[in-house]
């Protein structure tokens, strides 16, 4: 059954402003135009066309246009187009009132500020000196889940009888589902004279059902963007919302011209950017934390799932306001690369294949094994595919000891392969040579490799940190252990080389 459709619920797009965390704002000025014209027949009520931020807050170098959106581009935008309202949005702390100006002055109708909870009160007295200047005003409270029930009633007390016109929940981790939505919204609902609006991110891929059933307990209006275009897992999909309405009120809504600057635009777009729904991102919504805290495990390349969920279980528990990478490093730090072992119990299994894990540390069994040889450490890069023969000829001239590490693509055949990255020995064990020897990192549990081994090995051993210079202490090595070519350099010094060699 669908839901009814009231005709004060209005739609605001805000793909220029979103949308521009994915691309630091750099739209082209025709792509803003087409955006604005395909909302305007589309039946949306407000374009939010960027941010409106102060340059000293910011390297302006590393943002486009539209992160300030002035006056003027926006003018220059919406130019003979008998087009709809304009809002922007201003990230409180980033902005100041002199940035806007007064309302007869500007084409914007609609000023959003955005806070997280620490800054409600101050955000709200700064909207109320904004709608002096004649606009239409908007809180949007960020990172709603996070709130507990005090904050809920903080953030109830701060917008009663404040002049705001329109309060914003924001499900900026995608956390919410649908059966919580009555409970969120209806106490905001029942202040006189406010209007309550919903921001929903698709985290958990129910941005379009959380919207329905918003609709349906009374909310004034809702935010989407083209092609779900946004941080993280993007937005609620506008193009799916107005499909939705036109097929209840066929005379107020037109989805094709939105259609039509996605097959025209965004497709593109998506292929160079690739926004969306992701596995880490559907965790961040569980958990409740910023997106960004899973764009920076996976900008490391060396967790698997399994310690995404871990390490965002512990941000959760924490409950952080916004994104902080130290939180991260923090924990890393703690509780281990593996987000269950703290550095002084890490790697204390009996009991491996190679038989080296001992109680308490990490033993190390190849210490001075090929004293005085040369070595040579295979790194990986495409220079070992340009470069096979002359490295092959290298080898049989100097009959080094060879150290390689993860994928050598079967090329080569080394002494020792060794993994210290779980997702990279998950995904290259196979691709090892029958007759390399492994080394296996001390970081790597003996249940993740006995799944995927039963060959022998010994444990490689270090002390990953960070923030700490390069160092050996009888035998094992402590770093910042994330490049694998440094480590095994380490490796051949604890092996007594006399000199050391490095392809790839």
């Amino acid at each position: 059954m669908s839901v009814e459709i009231p005709k004060h619920l209005q739609l605001l797009d805000c793909t220029i402003r979103d949308g521009g965390y994915i691309n630091a704002w750099k739209f082209e000025k025709k792509i803003v135009r087409e955006v604005y014209r395909a909302c305007s027949s589309a039946g949306v009520d407000f374009v939010e066309i960027g941010f409106r931020g102060n340059e000293k807050y910011f390297d302006k170098q590393d943002y486009g246009i539209w992160r300030f959106s002035s006056d003027e581009n926006i003018r220059e935008a919406i130019d003979g187009i008998a087009g709809t309202k304009i809002s922007v949005m201003g990230d409180y702390g980033k902005i100041d009132c002199d940035d806007i100006v007064e309302k007869k002055n500007s084409p914007v109708d609609l000023v959003r500020i955005a806070a997280h909870k620490d800054k409600i009160i101050d955000a709200s007295n700064f909207i109320n000196n904004v709608k002096t200047k004649g606009y239409l005003t908007s809180l949007q409270a960020m990172g709603f889940s996070s709130y507990n029930s005090n904050e809920r009633r903080e953030l109830i007390k701060a917008v009663k009888n404040s002049g705001i016109d329109y309060l914003y929940i924001a499900d900026s981790y995608g956390s919410f589902f649908p059966h919580q939505i009555t409970g969120i919204f209806e106490p905001f609902l029942e202040i006189e004279n406010l209007k309550v609006g919903f921001h929903p991110h698709n985290n958990l891929q129910m941005a379009f059902a959380n919207t329905v059933e918003a609709i349906r307990c009374g909310v004034n209006i809702i935010d989407g963007s083209v092609y779900g275009m946004g941080r993280g897992a993007g937005n609620l999909p506008i193009e799916s919302v107005v499909a939705y309405f036109e097929s209840i009120l066929k005379d107020q809504y037109n989805v094709v011209p939105l259609l039509n600057i996605i097959d025209e635009y965004f497709t593109e777009l998506y292929r160079e950017y690739q926004w969306g729904y992701k596995l880490p991102y559907m965790i961040s919504g569980i958990y409740k934390c910023h997106p960004y805290f899973a764009d920076d495990l996976i900008s490391r390349r060396e967790y698997t799932i399994e310690d995404i969920w871990r390490i965002l279980g512990h941000i959760n528990r924490l409950n952080p306001v916004g994104f902080d990478r130290g939180i991260v490093d923090d924990i890393i730090k703690k509780e281990g690369i593996i987000g269950e072992f703290n550095e002084s119990t890490i790697a204390i299994e009996k009991g491996s294949i190679g038989g080296n894990r001992e109680e308490g540390v990490c033993a190390v069994t190849y210490k001075k094994r090929h004293e005085g040889r040369d070595f040579l450490v295979l790194a990986n890069g495409p220079n070992l595919r340009e470069h096979r023969d002359k490295i092959k000829l290298f080898v049989e001239k100097h009959n080094p000891v060879i150290l390689g590490a993860n994928n050598l693509e079967m090329m080569f055949a080394p002494h020792y392969h060794a993994f210290s990255n779980k997702v990279r020995f998950m995904m290259h064990i196979d691709n090892v040579s029958p007759h390399s020897r492994l080394l296996i990192g001390e970081n790597i549990s003996r249940d993740i490799i006995v799944e995927y081994t039963h060959r022998d090995y010994e444990t490689l051993c270090f002390r990953d940190v960070l923030d700490a210079d390069f160092n050996i202490y009888d035998g094992r090595i402590q770093s910042n252990c994330r490049s694998v070519s440094v480590l095994l350099t380490g490796v051949a010094v604890v092996m007594g080389a006399r000199r050391i060699f490095i392809a790839g």
